[in-house]
């Protein structure tokens, strides 16, 4: 056990040049990691990263080509809407120009029928008048007429006595008499 517990302090008291040990030089240290880290990249790595870099660039020029793509189709649909537009204002500046006319025959059309109408109701209103007038006119006639038979009969019913009466009637009955045998 000694041999073996001896190698372990002969191993503690190697001296540090030419042997594997903790080099405490920070600088010359990061230096050395670095050139081994960027080598063992570089040697390992240049295939997976020309790999990835071709992959990136490839999904660029692609995103390129359809961008332009994208853009010449757009710049068409603009052309397109602005022929569009060009012929939608025409035609509306036509519909416009036809509206204003349209609705000044509208207008002249309406006039007229008001017009029409107007004569009409004068038309009407005269003839309601007229029989109103006509209507009034009647009633006046039966009045007058009722009063004139009301007169008539207040005078004969005063005149007459009962013979007269009974004379009166026996020749009222003789002649419809008459008049039934003649038919």
């Amino acid at each position: 056990m000694k041999n073996v517990t001896h190698s372990f302090v002969f191993l503690a008291h190697w001296p540090s040049a030419g042997s594997f040990g903790l080099n405490t030089d920070i600088l010359a240290t990061n230096l050395i990691n670095l050139t081994v880290v960027v080598g063992v990249l570089i040697f390992f790595g240049k295939g997976v990263l020309k790999d990835l870099l071709d992959n990136r660039k490839q999904r660029i020029l692609s995103t390129i080509r359809n961008s332009e793509e994208l853009r010449r189709g757009t710049i068409e649909q603009l052309a397109k809407a602005r022929v569009r537009l060009q012929k939608v204002e025409l035609e509306a500046d036509e519909y416009r120009m036809n509206g204003y006319s349209e609705i000044e025959r509208e207008k002249e059309n309406l006039i007229n029928a008001t017009s029409i109408s107007l004569e009409q109701l004068e038309k009407s209103k005269n003839e309601t008048l007229y029989f109103e007038k006509q209507r009034a006119m009647n009633q006046v006639r039966q009045r007058v007429f009722q009063q004139a038979v009301q007169g008539a009969l207040g005078t004969l019913n005063s005149c007459l006595n009962t013979e007269l009466h009974f004379r009166t009637i026996r020749a009222n009955i003789g002649i419809l008499g008459s008049m039934e045998w003649n038919r």
